[in-house]
């Protein structure tokens, strides 16, 4: 690629990058609104876990209707209208403090989600043909990077901002507490409004950035198809192998991610002030791990480390299985820098060489997400079968982390 050429994808990229910091914000706020809104609506583990279904089902339900909507228009339009759904999605949170109940809630996810669906189908595919083809494994994740930044900043700051520190029931309510319980829930249920106005507030912005913005139409190839989405593309192995692996990949982290304050402040013992700022340190290990795998994929093959990370995810799991406590909360620190790398890398792998079928390609890799809607409800039900025994559903993310290493050992390979 000559340096003109290069030049001229900087802004646009650099834009689209954006995007990856923005939709880290929404998602990686799902375990502070779970523990949250088990306090708000009183809710058990397993009934709050719902809050990543309704979220993570917009992923399954809505990508061939995006993808659809790009392919007939572009990438551009697609970003733009996700940031103003995604918008009109926060800002519902005022109603919902009003409302209080935790059906409203969900469909206040689904739609924030279908939002952040618009921009992650669209962003996903646009940084790998920003640039030389041979670097779009690279790319990817120096762009998932400030996925990492996003995610760190809600898990060590925001979550402090909506988590109050108390968590009382309406038998340990204290009796001199000013209002009673009704002033406990209300105070509770406002500490989650503003950083969802703030977040309306950012995402209106960069849509209105992007609509002055000029980005380049990506020429992806010749369609094998003339469909607006082909179903024909799951014929290329290395992509339905791909969205296999993409669907564990996402139900083992976010089982891990969304039970994260839950597990410290149920099972090992930890004040929720405290366990949100363990949240960060997790939150930043995963982001440490991307640069880190950035770094590395310049020296090493993305489908070895895809392996090696994996597998070392699988080993770390085993040792939450077997030790629980704060044993196995070191060790979901150190998952989380192996999981750093996983996702951006399978879907590199997936959507390479489809061409003009990329959009499709992208698209049921984003569907695959829908694995964040039912597996860490899976595993928050193993954990409230046994107090002490808690620690054995953590072998549902190491069976997830088991099929990532297949795909980046064999699953990945490309058959003409």
């Amino acid at each position: 690629m000559n340096p003109t050429t290069k030049n001229r994808y900087i802004v646009p990229l650099s834009l689209v990058i954006c995007l990856f910091f923005v939709w880290a914000i929404s998602a990686n706020l799902l375990p502070t609104m779970i523990r949250q809104l088990m306090k708000t609506c009183e809710l058990t583990p397993f009934e709050a876990s719902f809050t990543e279904t309704a979220y993570w089902l917009a992923y399954f339900i809505c990508p061939i209707p995006i993808a659809m909507f790009m392919k007939r228009y572009t990438y551009k339009a697609g970003i733009i209208f996700g940031l103003l759904m995604a918008a009109a999605g926060a800002l519902l949170f005022f109603p919902a403090a009003v409302i209080k109940e935790y059906w409203f809630y969900l469909c206040v996810f689904f739609v924030i989600a279908t939002g952040m669906c618009f921009l992650e189908t669209a962003a996903n595919p646009y940084v790998t043909v920003l640039g030389a083809p041979e670097s779009a494994h690279r790319r990817l994740n120096l762009a998932q990077s400030f996925n990492g930044l996003g995610a760190f900043i809600s898990a060590m700051f925001i979550s402090k901002i909506i988590l109050s520190g108390d968590s009382y029931t309406r038998d340990t309510l204290p009796a001199d507490f000013t209002g009673g319980w009704e002033a406990y829930i209300e105070a509770e249920t406002n500490a989650m409004k503003g950083p969802y106005a703030a977040l309306a507030l950012m995402l209106v912005i960069i849509a209105v950035i992007f609509i002055f913005s000029k980005l380049p139409k990506i020429n992806e190839g010749h369609s094998s198809s003339g469909k607006l989405i082909n179903f024909g593309v799951f014929k290329r192995s290395h992509l339905s192998k791909g969205v296999v692996a993409q669907f564990f990949y996402n139900g083992g982290q976010t089982a891990i991610n969304s039970l994260f304050l839950v597990y410290c402040c149920s099972y090992a013992g930890i004040s929720e002030s405290t366990a949100t700022t363990f949240f960060g340190i997790y939150m930043l290990a995963f982001l440490l791990g991307r640069w880190v795998g950035t770094m590395l994929m310049s020296k090493f093959k993305a489908s070895n480390m895809l392996t090696v990370y994996s597998l070392a995810n699988v080993v770390l799991c085993i040792v939450i299985t077997l030790f629980g406590g704060m044993v196995g909360l070191y060790a979901m620190i150190a998952v989380s820098f192996f999981m750093s790398i996983i996702y951006p890398t399978q879907f590199s792998l997936a959507i390479t060489d489809l061409g003009d079928d990329t959009k499709s390609g992208s698209a049921f890799l984003v569907m695959a997400i829908v694995g964040n809607a039912c597996l860490p409800q899976l595993t928050a039900f193993i954990m409230m079968l046994d107090p002490v025994w808690y620690h054995i559903a953590y072998v549902v993310p190491m069976i997830c982390f088991m099929v990532c290493a297949y795909y980046g050992f064999r699953g990945h390979k490309i058959i003409n």
